[in-house]
């Protein structure tokens, strides 16, 4: 097993926070140094001085990629933190649907795994709008740092028990099976969601009109105070008035600090 240093982890610790803003302390060095392995084997590196310096001198943006698909979580389910979902259906959906004029609603899924959050969204859309649904554009923009879950995402097949969660309706009409054990999101609600690569922690966000709805759960748990504060920040400035913030329940928001409006737990909103 090829060990890492102190001071190869600072380095290394340092540059996916000055470019990602995870923050990996101390305590996950066993868990980085098990995840890396494989690819400094695979790559013949014999340390991991000279995987930073692989990872720094490449312009291909390949060795970041299997970098930040190797150490960040993407544990997600259907249906994760319910009680935001049902928000999002019973308050959200009516006061939007009234107060978007242009029925241009505009809706991010800001660290969106391998999608079961943003396709959720356009399923609880296409129900609450039901025929009127023609007359709205209700896209959702799903972005996240990991290639290899945006994949999966893409794709939108999933084991059949992690369908549990929704109601039956939803998995009868919204999902096709494929074989005995797997089943695929159906054409109608894929193309609701528009799934991009996206890094939280550019400078500047490319978007050119604001959101009404950001949900960016269990996202900021690997980032410190100031990293954490300065997101929220830009949210808030890409955000319209009246509009909503959803966080993980494990996160949030210092009193004084945030703009935004405390609702309920996990749930802000810009007044």
């Amino acid at each position: 097993m090829i060990t890492i240093t102190e001071e190869e982890f600072r380095w290394l610790s340092a540059y996916i926070k000055a470019n990602y803003g995870i923050n990996l302390k101390k305590e996950k060095e066993m868990l980085v140094t098990g995840r890396l392995q494989n690819v400094l084997i695979e790559n013949g590196f014999k340390s991991f001085t000279d995987y930073y310096q692989y990872i720094r001198s490449d312009k291909t943006g390949k060795a970041v990629n299997t970098l930040i698909n190797k150490i960040t979580t993407n544990h997600t389910f259907f249906m994760r933190e319910a009680d935001h979902f049902y928000y999002f259906r019973d308050y959200v959906l009516p006061y939007l649907s009234k107060a978007v004029r242009d029925k241009d609603l505009r809706i991010w899924s800001a660290g969106c795994s391998s999608g079961e959050e943003p396709y959720t969204l356009a399923m609880l859309m296409e129900e609450y709008f039901g025929n009127e649904k023609v007359w709205w554009d209700t896209k959702i923009l799903a972005t996240d740092l990991s290639t290899k879950v945006l994949g999966k995402a893409i794709r939108g097949s999933y084991k059949k028990e992690t369908l549990d969660a929704l109601p039956p309706y939803w998995r009868l009409n919204y999902f096709k099976k494929l074989d005995n054990e797997n089943s695929e999101v159906i054409d109608k609600i894929k193309k609701e969601v528009i799934f991009r690569k996206f890094n939280l922690m550019e400078e500047n966000f490319p978007f050119k009109k604001k959101f009404h709805v950001i949900f960016c759960r269990n996202v900021m748990i690997y980032f410190d105070e100031e990293t954490k504060t300065e997101l929220v920040n830009k949210f808030y400035d890409y955000m319209e008035h009246g509009g909503y913030l959803f966080i993980g329940h494990s996160e949030s928001l210092v009193c004084g600090e945030a703009k935004f409006r405390y609702l309920m737990p996990a749930v802000y909103r810009k007044i």
